[in-house]
């Protein structure tokens, strides 16, 4: 078998995988375990070296555990966060990352770690056993995750950094990142990247340090004079992100994002943004001309639920805008979340992501809401 089968071969195996499919009974998601099925005979076929397909063994077992583990879970707001590993229990940065944990654990939350030692640690801790989930990377110098989660069901190994990345970013809503060494920031960069070119949901992202602290604020010093300052990326990506070295202000800004905001869904070009409060037709106006540099002409404007949306009952009941929108400046688009959220008073009741919705990758720009996947998907 090669990976340039003759037609009549093709449809052969395609058959072969058919038959086996109804063997087992697959009916739900059966164009996509097809898929699966295919690119693995395929690689199969391509002759790949064996270290290749290991590589491909084990990620997709990895991914499958990790996916097991989070399912029951899947409802539940999460809060992944990062930071060092060699924060001591002692050290003012771990009491910060357990007093977090603590309180949005208190809100309701759910909070994920590598399972490591140090900040990690402190974030399962303060979580408590009902609310701690671990990501663990097996290491030659640390394999064994820490005490607060090592007897937790809720606590998957992982082999690669990649597959654990993914499972530390999929299921959260909201990101805190502490201060830590090169896999910390190497993080929070793959985490901003992910939602600065829209193949994430947005949410919210606090880089959190203790009163005083110039980690956070160097690296922004950083960010602006040799990224900004050179034209590297948009200077309006620094909404992205929140900057803070007080709990209670990176609490807020985690809790206050679904204030109204709801969630957003792609029906061909135009994106539509469900809220929990109507806006006014002046509100509406006011956005549309303020951000009218991410908006075709025809701007933002009020709308009842589209085609798509009734077809696949989703979300009907809230009042919601539409756009369209550039794809391409998402800093932009966090300013419209938090601008929507202003519409709402502050001291309104803070309220988690809705069910079903919680996780960074659930659609965005790889669902144009009709049934049909856009080539980003």
């Amino acid at each position: 078998m090669t990976s340039e089968l003759e037609p009549s071969e093709q449809d052969h195996t395609v058959a072969l995988v058919e038959e086996l499919l109804d063997e087992l009974g697959v009916r739900k998601n059966r164009d996509l375990v097809r898929r699966l099925v295919l690119s693995a005979l395929r690689l199969a076929g391509d002759e790949t070296d064996r270290l290749d397909l290991k590589i491909v063994g084990t990620a997709l077992a990895e991914m499958g555990d990790g996916f097991r583990m989070f399912a029951p879970y899947h409802d539940v707001p999460k809060l992944t966060i990062f930071g060092s590993a060699r924060a001591a229990p002692s050290d003012q940065l771990y009491g910060l990352a357990r007093e977090l944990a603590r309180k949005m654990a208190d809100a309701g939350w759910m909070v994920v770690t590598g399972a490591g030692p140090g900040i990690m640690a402190a974030g399962n801790e303060g979580a408590g056993p009902e609310m701690a989930i671990g990501v663990n990377i097996r290491l030659p110098f640390e394999t064994e995750p820490n005490a607060w989660i090592a007897s937790n069901k809720k606590l998957v190994d992982m082999k690669y950094f990649f597959t654990r990345k993914l499972m530390l970013m999929k299921e959260s809503t909201g990101f805190a990142c502490l201060p830590g060494g090169f896999g910390t920031l190497d993080e929070a960069f793959e985490l901003l990247t992910l939602v600065q070119t829209g193949k994430a949901e947005p949410a919210p992202i606090v880089l959190v340090d203790v009163a005083g602290g110039e980690y956070w604020r160097g690296w922004q010093r950083f960010v602006v004079e040799q990224v900004y300052g050179h034209k590297l990326a948009d200077p309006a990506d620094t909404n992205l992100y929140r900057i803070t070295d007080d709990v209670g202000e990176a609490i807020e800004e985690l809790l206050a994002f679904h204030r109204n905001y709801h969630s957003r869904r792609f029906v061909g070009d135009r994106m539509v943004i469900r809220l929990r409060h109507a806006p006014s037709e002046e509100d509406v106006a006011r956005l549309s001309a303020e951000f009218a540099d991410i908006c075709s002409p025809r701007g933002i404007w009020r709308t009842e639920p589209l085609a798509a949306e009734r077809a696949s009952d989703d979300q009907l009941e809230l009042p919601r805008i539409a756009l369209e929108f550039d794809r391409a400046h998402h800093g932009r688009l966090r300013q419209l979340i938090a601008e929507l959220n202003r519409l709402v008073p502050s001291e309104a009741p803070t309220v988690p992501p809705p069910a079903g919705e919680t996780g960074t990758f659930t659609g965005g720009e790889g669902e144009t809401g009709d049934g049909e996947e856009s080539p980003e998907a």
